[in-house]
């Protein structure tokens, strides 16, 4: 087993903590000195700790309608910012890669003193997951998969997410909104609930240029997960929004069949970012997941 908090820089250097009745109780926010970054985290609740993992170009505030209901259920729910992505710094040699993303997050849990998890993976924090099971399994108490894919990129995808890194680079993190946003929430949500389509928007923009490249760089150059499926061997649940055109219900499909003992649950009305689109939803099938599996 390696040594994650000699690696991590073992220094809290600016915690607050919200004393606070009902939800808000025992919420934890601050910045963490983590190998070379600065990662923003919030920890909410206690209890069975659940570390969630945001997508690309997202922030941990992607988890915002979950943390509550989660920690009132009786998790530590902890959200973290990638680098260079909401209010995570990073320095220029290192704006991010696979490694290191998994490596941070695995620093964090450090920091906070979890040993063990149940880590949830976003879109992109998919691949982090993997990367981090691959690294540290015995990190993990369950895996939570949303919205995610185990595939590698193939070819229009990677062109795809170039072209991403190239908009952002010429015109700056605000113009992917519009990109993203058609494919993060179904028509029938921008259309009626624009203050949903506006809090996304805001998290897309505190993107830095150089975190859009990087993650950008991990989707189009993630490896064959495909393998990885087959070693999982903690309690395991699949997420997906029925009308997610970005990484569509059959690669959700895919993974259940290639996890032992994976539950998969797809939630009607909901696009890529279901678990903020239909969070009640979302939070219900966790928790039944969880109480059924003896997570809390």
């Amino acid at each position: 087993m390696k040594n994650w908090t000699m690696m991590a820089l073992a220094m809290v250097v600016s915690v607050g903590t919200v004393q606070a009745g009902g939800a808000e109780a025992g919420r934890q926010e601050g910045m963490l000195d983590v190998n070379g970054a600065r990662i923003h985290y919030v920890s909410q609740g206690a209890g069975t700790p659940m570390l969630l993992l945001h997508g690309y170009p997202l922030s941990g505030e992607l988890f915002a309608r979950n943390r509550d209901a989660l920690a009132a259920a009786g998790f530590r729910v902890i959200t973290i910012d990638h680098r260079g992505y909401g209010q995570s710094t990073a320095p220029a040699s290192n704006p991010g890669n696979l490694q290191t993303y998994a490596a941070d997050a695995l620093a964090v849990m450090d920091q906070l003193n979890v040993p063990k998890a149940i880590v949830g993976g976003m879109s992109m924090g998919g691949p982090i997951a993997f990367e981090m099971w691959r690294t540290a399994p015995e990190r993990f108490s369950g895996l939570i998969l949303i919205n995610t894919i185990a595939n590698p990129a193939g070819i229009v995808e990677q062109n795809i997410w170039k072209g991403m890194a190239q908009k952002a680079s010429t015109f700056g993190p605000q113009s992917l909104a519009p990109e993203l946003l058609k494919d993060m929430l179904t028509g029938q949500t921008r259309a009626t609930r624009p203050a949903d389509v506006a809090f996304l928007t805001t998290i897309v923009k505190q993107a830095s240029v150089a975190a859009d490249v990087a993650g950008a760089t991990v989707l189009a150059t993630r490896p064959d997960s495909i393998p990885t499926l087959k070693t999982i061997t903690v309690p395991t649940l699949i997420l997906e929004g029925r009308e997610d055109t970005v990484y569509p219900p059959e690669y959700s499909l895919k993974m259940q069949q290639n996890i032992p003992g994976s539950a998969l649950v797809i939630i009607p009305g909901a696009a890529h970012a279901a678990i903020y689109e239909k969070a009640a939803a979302a939070n219900q099938a966790i928790l039944t997941w969880a109480r059924t599996n003896n997570l809390r």
